[in-house]
């Protein structure tokens, strides 16, 4: 359903490229170019897919234990923000140390912002969407506010311009990059030695791995533990949870700061990773890239399961950075892929609809036919005994 998806989705697109009379082919062939046709525009596909996995796979919890993150563009920026007052604060320490804590103040930091909402949610009985929307808000005043005065780059403080922006961060909190390691791998199985066919200069992080060992482990998470069946089962049934003695107030706080952790580590992980300092210029979607919002259509595309968001995170991933292609190829507005994605979504989510009606129809059926009469089986039981 997700491929089918995909695929009608380019097909109404290529019908709105027509209209606009631009080629379709070409415009898909360069959408392609731009997201796979190199090993640095590949690159930057997994950089972008990055934080749309990391916030997917806390989607998947959330939306499983059957609360709605809408706060991941927030917790993306508590998370930014702790990961960089720490790196500040500790501007001597060694990379083995300072990346370890700071993406662990990340996630801490997205964690709390997540679990404000649940705790309003499971206590309080606040509709979480409204809260999460909310806290999305105060993140990013908040973000303005420590730029332009507590965080702020000394050298700006008397300059003209006064950018609201964070000093360089420190060389050893910088993310280590994978390219001088794929290359090793490269030349030690003998498959190439070109330099065009290096990675070495591109900006391909560890965070790339980082996010695929956390879907696999929040999958392990989710169907292998105790606590992510309760959660599983909170989703699906609270008041069923409740007489089987599950905390069901418990599980919905835990799901929601859990989700607000990976968000936050994906905020920690664009700042360590990408940026190397905090800016509040452009607000929050110059940080974010929508990336808060972005990994929920990763996550309902990969059916709400942790291994199904990494190649739903690619493939948005592709699109956000084939599409600068595609826009100077053919020359079609940029919201183009916007379009792309919002036509992507609402073919999935209307499949998953389609299929769960078409399983109600079925057992329908099943309950309308006919029983045997009431006799039919005892008499059947004693043809067999004669």
């Amino acid at each position: 359903m997700p491929v089918l998806a995909v695929v009608a989705a380019l097909l109404i697109g290529a019908v709105i490229l027509l209209l606009m009379d631009a080629d379709p082919i070409r415009a898909y062939r360069a959408l392609y170019d731009g997201a796979f046709g190199t090993k640095n525009t590949f690159a930057d596909t997994l950089i972008k897919a990055t934080p749309l996995l990391l916030v997917g796979i806390g989607i998947c919890i959330s939306f499983r234990g059957g609360v709605v993150n809408i706060g991941g563009e927030g917790q993306m920026i508590v998370g930014g923000l702790a990961a960089t007052a720490l790196a500040l604060s500790m501007p001597d320490a060694r990379a083995e140390v300072l990346i370890p804590l700071c993406l662990a103040a990340s996630f801490v930091a997205g964690a709390i912002w997540g679990g404000i909402a649940g705790v309003l949610k499971a206590y309080f009985n606040v509709n979480e969407i409204l809260s999460t929307v909310m806290l999305n808000q105060i993140a990013t005043y908040w973000m303005i506010y420590l730029m332009s005065n507590t965080l702020i780059d000394p050298e700006q403080i008397s300059a003209a311009s006064r950018i609201p922006e964070t000093d360089r961060l420190p060389r050893q909190s910088d993310l280590p990059r994978i390219g001088p390691w794929l290359d090793s791998i490269y030349e030690w199985l003998g498959l190439s030695s070109a330099e065009s066919s290096r990675w070495a200069p591109t900006l391909l992080h560890i965070g790339i791995i980082i996010g695929l060992v956390l879907a696999v482990v929040v999958w392990i998470f989710l169907w292998r533990t105790t606590v992510g069946y309760r959660i599983r089962a909170v989703g699906k049934n609270p008041r069923a949870s409740r007489y089987a003695g599950i905390r069901v107030k418990r599980y919905m706080v835990l799901s929601l700061l859990l989700s607000g952790g990976f968000a936050g580590l994906a905020g920690g992980i664009q700042v360590l990773g990408v940026r190397h300092r905090m800016s509040a210029e452009g607000g929050a979607i110059a940080f974010t890239g929508n990336a808060g919002f972005n990994g929920i259509v990763a996550a309902l595309f990969g059916k709400l399961h942790p291994l199904g968001t990494i190649p739903a995170s690619i493939l948005f991933g592709a699109l956000l950075v084939g599409g600068n292609k595609l826009q100077r190829t053919v020359q079609v507005p940029s919201a183009l892929i916007t379009v792309l994605i919002s036509l992507v979504i609402i073919f999935v989510v209307s499949s998953d609809l389609w299929s769960r009606h078409r399983a109600r129809r079925r057992v329908t059926l099943a309950a309308q036919e006919p029983a045997s009469p009431p006799g039919a089986s005892a008499a059947a039981e004693m043809d067999g005994v004669r």
